[in-house]
């Protein structure tokens, strides 16, 4: 069993090359080897590696840089994706590529299911919904996996911000109107591997289908309070220095960037616990491992 994993130096990339070692041979590539903006080269690839599943990690996620560099995004998550499910069909392996909350508009009062209409507000959500489209119009097998919020212990991210930014300053001001689920990468590397795992099974018995699948963390929080946590599990339960005394809760308003975000941006998973046997931990519980694991890995 060949896995083809493109962005395996990314943040979800870096946890996924290590949950999907159990499943076979994992052949990560990063964006010198294989970049989604290089259509031709991309098919070439494809067919090079000739892998029994393609996991696709890599993506334009800078949200505010799309609003100006809409070609870039574009390419990178609309078309890019389809070459890769046109690819998958010929060869027939199975494809699994990630999306985000950021295709709805945020004006629901409940959390997103995978059947409520998408509404992108920004670019970025534009392109990836195009690609999600791009992907189901192929007639390949895929899962699509739509998560929010994402984190981790390695790499660009809230969580590595708001520490930073804590040991500099003794009040921030976060955005506080604007709720979601915080979601490590591991928990989707995880995930990603048992629904694989289900999924080859299906495959092989005959009853699989393709589909779309919200993966977030459960429970909800605004960035106010995600940073309020990541403070203080920092001090209490890490002992760190930290000069943040104060979070103040401000309104998107007060924090103008390029690209609008929706203000709710909660995704509902029964669809995917319901089908894969799954139950997913809270964001305050995983948020906790992650920085174990980040005091962890800074001793070592």
């Amino acid at each position: 069993m060949k896995i083809l994993l493109i962005g395996n130096n990314g943040q979800v990339g870096w946890e996924l090359a290590r949950a999907l070692l159990p499943l076979g041979e994992i052949i990560g590539v990063n964006r010198s080897q294989v970049d989604l903006a290089d259509l031709d080269g991309l098919r070439h690839s494809i067919q090079k590696y000739n892998a029994d599943i393609i996991v696709n990690a890599a993506a334009y996620t800078a949200v505010d840089k799309a609003e100006a560099e809409q070609d870039a995004a574009f390419l990178i998550n609309a078309e890019a994706p389809g070459i890769l499910a046109e690819a998958a069909k010929k060869t027939g392996a199975l494809l699994i590529h990630y999306s985000t909350d950021y295709v709805f508009d945020g004006t629901s009062s409940s959390a997103y299911t995978e059947g409520d209409a998408p509404n992108p507000l920004n670019i970025y959500g534009q392109s990836k919904l195009a690609g999600e489209q791009a992907i189901q119009a192929n007639g390949a097998d895929y899962l699509i996996l739509r998560t929010s919020w994402v984190y981790a212990a390695r790499g660009h991210n809230f969580l590595k911000s708001i520490l930073r930014l804590a040991a500099e300053h003794e009040q921030l001001n976060i955005v506080a109107d604007q709720i979601g689920s915080p979601t490590w990468a591991r928990l989707i590397a995880e995930t990603t591997a048992h629904i694989l795992r289900q999924s080859l099974l299906e495959r092989r018995e005959g009853g699989f289908n393709s589909g779309l699948y919200h993966l977030s963390s459960a429970g909800e929080t605004s960035w106010h309070g995600f940073a309020r946590m990541i403070v203080d599990v920092a001090k209490q339960r890490q002992n760190r220095v930290l000069k943040t005394h104060t979070i103040n809760p401000i309104p998107t308003a007060d924090y103008p960037l390029p690209a609008k975000r929706p203000a709710n941006s909660r995704l509902a998973t029964s669809h995917l616990e319901q089908h894969f046997g799954l139950k997913m931990p809270t964001w305050d519980h995983a948020l906790t491992l992650c920085m174990a694991d980040i005091a962890d890995f800074a001793h070592h």
